[in-house]
């Protein structure tokens, strides 16, 4: 194989392929040995078709698989061993081509632009601690006893009131027909809160331990059963307790019960809680600023392919006028992106950040505890739609990147309190909320995948892929 650079213009390179008819030959002859080993012709025996024969009826489908095989192996070669970047997908131009010829072609390839990246340490960010006073976070333990209701029995000679936890079995009728689900066991019920069957509840207050009440209600009209909804019915109901609330102690037991040590400990996990709570938001806002100190690093050129395809995606769903009005802002807000795309993308590569498999599961993982319930749906989303998992790569990939960057830059340390948290957020709300050219969302991705794995997709032209499916026939006869 021989490679010549021809046409260079800007981030523009026409890369001139040479590859002599002895070597397609060899490729060819390979191929037809394959083939003799499994294909049937009448009149001879299984593996001993002479090479003639399988020429005449093959030679062109063969020669498609071949020589789409061919420009696969060879562009991909010449681009790496040029030690081009390609932004984006190359075109392949035939020159000459045949089974008996030689095979010359063209690859033209926009090349990824040079990327300056070594003032990463004079970047600039808001690092936010927040500092939660020890008042905010006894409310807080305060509002969690609240709610944990600490139901403690009464003496059997007390009646029940609103407020009260009464435990009962129950056996209900209709007309006086035991019917379906009209049964239960230890049944709880919380009087006043109506949540049983509507009116249900009201008619056990005053009941005492061990009372046996008759119970009068009209089963709801989305009763499990449908043909006993709107009946009227009676529950004779057992009175197993009667509880009362109590208000829940605040110390170590309480504590442990919430799975910490001891009340120390929860107050420890409770602060770092309410931080946390602030804590993504904040950085949020730390790498919005990084990502605007990116800006100003130096990138030769813009890959114009790369401004197209960006646009594509910003404009998406958009009419034509709209697209026609718009199209200077989308390339300016494309530039930036696939600027930024480009810096980072080079500095995950200086510094060899990789994604593993186990990282991709844990950010799947995460996302199906916040789909509770939907599990299913989420695992198949991804399973069916390789491109969704190729953008959470992504996330992670510019999320590690980001960490990196932060370890190397310069932190502007900032102790703030809850208070001050709020109203910093608010205010980058506002600013999000009136700023319509969301220059640093977070789709870099797009660009990097595009970016990164341009070098490893397969590289074919109209005329190829329009011979390699001719080659298909052959596959069909060679399974005969």
């Amino acid at each position: 194989m021989k490679v010549t650079i021809e046409n260079k213009k800007g981030l523009n390179k026409d890369l001139k392929v040479f590859i002599d008819k002895k070597t397609i030959g060899t490729y060819m002859d390979d191929k037809y040995e394959e083939i003799k080993k499994t294909v049937s012709i009448k009149g001879f025996r299984p593996g001993k078709v002479p090479k003639e024969v399988l020429k005449r009826q093959f030679g062109k489908a063969i020669f498609g698989e071949v020589l789409d095989k061919v420009l696969k192996e060879t562009s991909t070669k010449a681009i790496e061993e040029n030690k081009i970047k390609p932004a984006g997908q190359p075109k392949i131009d035939l020159k000459t081509y045949g089974e008996d010829k030689d095979l010359e072609y063209i690859i033209s390839v926009t090349e990824l632009p040079k990327v300056e990246i070594k003032s990463i340490e004079n970047v600039k960010y808001d690092d936010y601690h927040v500092k939660i006073e020890n008042s905010e976070t006894d409310n807080r333990i305060k509002e969690i006893a609240k709610n944990q209701k600490n139901y403690q029995e009464v003496e059997k000679e007390i009646k029940s009131t609103e407020g009260n936890l009464v435990v009962f079995d129950y056996k209900a009728k209709i007309n006086g027909k035991d019917f379906t689900g009209g049964e239960g066991k230890n049944t709880q019920l919380i009087l006043g809160k109506d949540l049983f069957i509507k009116g249900f509840d009201k008619q056990l207050i005053g009941v005492k331990k061990n009372d046996e009440k008759l119970v009068d209600v009209t089963l709801p009209e989305n009763y499990p059963q449908k043909e006993f909804a709107n009946k009227k019915a009676q529950f004779n109901c057992k009175i197993i307790t009667v509880k009362k609330s109590e208000v829940t102690k605040i110390d170590d037991t309480f504590a442990k019960n919430l799975g910490a040590k001891d009340l120390s400990d929860l107050k420890i996990l409770i602060s770092k809680q309410i931080n946390d709570e602030y804590k993504n938001s904040l950085d949020a806002l730390g790498k919005k600023q990084i990502l605007k100190e990116l800006e100003k690093f130096k990138v030769d050129e813009i890959p114009e392919n790369l401004i197209e395809e960006e646009v594509k995606v910003l404009s998406q769903g958009m009419k034509e006028d709209e697209i026609k009005k718009k199209k200077k802002k989308f390339e300016e807000t494309a530039k930036k992106r696939i600027k930024i795309g480009l810096i980072l993308n080079e500095f995950g590569e200086q510094n060899k950040i990789k994604v593993e498999e186990h990282e991709i599961q844990a950010e799947v993982q995460k996302q199906l505890k916040m789909m509770p319930g939907q599990e299913k749906m989420v695992m198949e989303f991804y399973q069916k739609n390789p491109s969704a998992l190729a953008s959470l790569r992504g996330n992670v990939y510019e999320e590690k990147i980001i960490n990196v960057i932060k370890s190397k830059a310069k932190p502007n340390k900032k102790e703030i309190t809850k208070e001050q948290a709020e109203k910093i957020l608010k205010e980058a709300n506002k600013v999000d909320h009136h700023d319509h050219n969301h220059d640093h969302d977070h789709d870099h991705d797009a660009h990097k995948n595009t970016i990164t794995s341009t070098t490893k997709k397969s590289i074919s032209t109209k005329k190829a892929k329009t011979l390699a499916q001719k080659s298909k026939k052959a596959k069909k006869v060679s399974k005969k």
